[in-house]
């Protein structure tokens, strides 16, 4: 039996489908009170940028990550924008990227006029490799007292985005001496690690600041949504003006004291989030369960390993991974191919942003991790509905 085959049909002992029907990587769930606390925003007329639903979904998420501060946003990419500009990261600034990662991330270094300088993943956690980075900066840069500096550019080495990839958390404890020694803020990009631990603390509480984001294929969703968190006050208060316009508050006057960016989440959208934030136990429950099963339906595959939290993480398994032996990795776009046919949705790792037209002139160390990553790793249907009825 070829592994193509065998891949489809072990997705399908987990996965039960009709025959017409189609699924996808990572739907949303609506079962709880997201048509209550809508219809009392469509009632009321609160369907925009105020309500009490954005301070109640900013709070609910301050509790459940145990950050000081959490500011609702219209999207993930727009909250690492003003993070990333909090952190201090200026025009013309390197910020470390890993390459592995969705286009938001790179993109929203370039809103603040700075350069991503794409790093290497490990094997472990699927994100950024703190140890290669450590030698690589050590080849690479000069510290001076104002900084990190590249030696080659000639540009200041601000930041590093590391990202938990699909819910794995970084190795963080190492990274966080890296940044130490250079001098170098770190901007936990967490958009798809909602409900992810590293060492029983939930991801986003290192960096300086962190995001979370809420699109609709997320482990909750706010339809579009993300979140800047933050355990500094000031800068939580901060990031809350400047994504409001930077508003001075005033009953009737319009006066703005910053550029501001009118990135607020609606309270139609943060209505959906409370409700959605009351069920997330019970998604992360059932994502838990369906990895699980997967892990039985994959074990004794040979060539074929189930991507499992690492050991000093608890994941929200948000996309479940399946990562091919390179002596088999030109058989993955034909698992694509079959899985797809069949109705059931997989899919590569995103371009690695160093292959974008756009980021390929880009500084970059080697990525000989990343690059044998992306040639072998699928993501198979994650939807923690798959598993509601015995959850």
């Amino acid at each position: 039996m070829n592994v193509q085959k065998k891949i489809l049909e072990a997705i399908q002992t987990i996965v039960h489908k009709n025959s017409n029907e189609f699924i996808a990587l990572h739907e949303p769930q609506f079962i709880g009170n997201e048509w209550l606390y809508i219809k009392e925003c469509l009632d009321t007329g609160w369907v925009s940028s105020a309500g009490k639903y954005v301070d109640k979904f900013e709070d609910m998420l301050a509790e459940f990550t145990g950050v000081k501060r959490a500011i609702a946003v219209v999207n993930g990419a727009a909250a690492l924008h003003i993070a990333l500009k909090l952190g201090g990261v200026e025009k013309d600034d390197e910020v470390l990227v890993p390459a592995m990662t969705f286009v938001a991330t790179a993109n929203a270094v370039t809103y603040c006029g700075a350069i991503p300088h794409f790093i290497d993943s490990e094997e472990m956690t699927l994100g950024v490799d703190p140890h290669k980075l450590l030698s690589y900066l050590t080849d690479i840069s000069e510290k001076r007292e104002e900084g990190c500096y590249n030696l080659e550019t000639g540009r200041r080495i601000k930041a590093v985005i590391p990202v938990h990839t699909f819910g794995h958390p970084v190795d963080i404890d190492p990274l966080i001496e890296v940044c130490k020694e250079y001098k170098i803020e770190m901007i936990e990009d967490a958009a798809e690690s909602l409900g992810s631990y590293y060492k029983g603390n939930h991801t986003g509480n290192w960096g300086k600041l962190s995001i979370l984001s809420f699109n609709g294929n997320k482990t909750i969703t706010t339809g579009g949504g993300g979140a800047i968190m933050t355990n500094d006050e000031t800068l939580g208060k901060l990031a809350k003006h400047l994504t409001s316009t930077a508003k001075i508050p005033h009953r009737w006057e319009y006066n703005h004291d910053h550029i501001g960016y009118n990135y607020r989440l609606p309270n139609i959208n943060a209505a959906l989030g409370c409700a959605q934030m009351e069920q997330l136990p019970k998604f992360l429950k059932q994502k838990r369960q369906l990895a699980e099963r997967y892990q039985m339906a994959f074990q004794d595959i040979e060539g074929i390993k189930l991507f499992t939290e690492p050991p000093f993480a608890r994941s929200n398994y948000w996309l479940n991974v399946l990562l091919l032996d390179t002596v088999i990795a030109d058989k993955r776009d034909l698992v694509l191919e079959k899985t797809n046919c069949a109705g059931i949705m997989t899919r590569p790792a995103w371009t690695l942003m160093h292959q974008l037209s756009m980021f390929k002139d880009c500084p970059a160390m080697n990525l000989s991790c990343s690059e044998s990553l992306a040639k072998r790793l699928i993501n198979i249907p994650s939807s923690p509905f798959l598993v509601k009825n015995d959850a």
